[in-house]
This record gives structure tokens, sequence and C-alpha cells, in this order.
């Protein structure tokens, strides 16, 4: 059994890959994960383990059934977790539907989704009723498979900001082998 105590990272990249020397880089969510990196690097003490770099890298071109789907796979069975990164341009890709099918589907992995668009809690919820607001809810629709599976794992909804991103993971109630109740959370104002 893999040691899993990775963090996947998962985040729209338009199909077909950009052809240019950046690739998958050039991408606008892609800015994100590696901001995550890039945390980690300015500081050891960020929990991020990046399930990306425990294989290795692929090319863009890379043929989708031999290459790309099975090292989806093995990297998201190293990890504890998926972080999601749901905005606005997101597209329901065939690599992100693979990510949620399987991390979800399959592996029952806890869901940290991080809005980046967003960067104050209030932004997400409505700090009076105590509720997830609409606008986040309508990007639900941008990734159908995750709107429809989500309530098979806890998911924490959060704004990306790094002190929330570094709580969410390190709350143990979003780690595969330490998991709460399948449901939606977030943290209140």
């Amino acid at each position: 059994m893999a040691y899993r105590n990775g963090n996947y990272s998962a985040f729209y990249v338009k199909e077909p890959f950009n052809e240019s020397n950046l690739g998958a880089s050039a991408t606008k969510d892609f800015v994100y994960y590696n901001l995550l990196r890039a945390w980690k690097a300015q500081d050891s003490t960020f929990p991020f383990i990046d399930s990306h770099g425990k294989t290795y890298n692929v090319r863009d071109g890379s043929d989708w059934e031999k290459t790309l789907k099975p090292r989806l796979h093995e990297r998201l069975r190293n990890s504890k977790n998926i972080i999601l990164f749901l905005s606005s341009i997101t597209k329901n890709s065939r690599a992100l539907r693979e990510e949620i099918n399987y991390g979800i589907g399959t592996l029952g992995l806890p869901v940290i989704v991080v809005y980046p668009e967003y960067s104050e809690k209030s932004d997400i919820i409505n700090c009076n009723s105590k509720t997830i607001k609409q606008q986040i809810k309508n990007l639900w629709g941008n990734l159908p498979t995750f709107r429809d599976s989500m309530d098979k794992v806890p998911t924490i909804h959060i704004p990306n900001k790094k002190s929330l991103i570094r709580n969410a993971l390190n709350d143990k109630d979003f780690m595969i082998n330490s998991k709460c109740s399948a449901g939606t959370y977030f943290y209140t104002c």
C-alpha cells in the first residue's frame, strides 16, 4: 500500500495543452498550484507535500491512456487529500473529471476547495446565516462531477488565503486516514 502523505492539487488546464514552451504552466489555475509550491519553498513549515513531485513529470503531449491517466492515479493513490482550485475559468476537462472521479469515487479522498478569486471567508459564506453563498455554489456547476460527488467525502471550502490553506492542510478532518463525516464544511466568520 502507498504511503499516503501527499496533497494532490487539481486544477483546470486547457485542452489541448498550450503548445508553447511553458505548456500547462501557462494556464491561470496552474499559477495557484505554483503558489503552493513557492510557499513551501519559502517556508519549510508550510504543510504542503506535493503529490505531483512524487512521480516523474510528463510532457503535455503524452498519451492519455498509457501515460497521463495512470500517472494521475498513481499520484492520487499517494495522497491524503485533494486541493481543488475552482474558479470562474474552470472547465469540465477530461483530466479534472478523471481526478475527481478517481480521487473521490474510488479512493474517498477529502477535498480542500480553494476559490482563487476570493480572499476572505466572508466572500465564501454568508456570515449571518452561516451558509455557503450562491455565487460559490454556482461555481460547482463548472465541474459537475465534483458537484455531484462532493456529498461522498468531507469538503472544506475556503478562499485563497495562505493562513486558511495552512489550517485546512493541517486539519485532520480533511485527511484520508482521519477524515470526518462526508459533508460540506467551511471556517466561520
